[in-house]
């Protein structure tokens, strides 16, 4: 399972599992304007036992761009969405 990121716009980019988008990793941003960190979800709320590895529920939180990658294994970053 290879994951990569696909920028859509600054702070948004789609997840992708072996090029099937099923998620999203977005910048939350504090109502303050300040970035509160990154959140990774999947599109779907699938059981447990479906939800493809590293994910436990279906959205995490994370301090940075980094350590999401990180997280999902060191996933490749593509500054072009993906082509349908």
């Amino acid at each position: 399972m290879a994951y990569t990121l696909h920028r859509l716009a600054p702070g948004s980019y789609d997840l992708a599992l072996d090029d099937a988008i099923m998620g999203s990793v977005v910048r939350d941003i504090s109502p303050g304007g300040h970035g509160a960190g990154w959140r990774v979800q999947l599109l779907d709320d699938l059981p447990s036992v479906l939800r493809p590895h590293p994910f436990t529920q279906r959205e995490h939180h994370f301090p940075s761009l980094e350590a999401a990658v990180t997280w999902l294994g060191g996933a490749t970053v593509v500054e072009s969405p993906l082509s349908p």
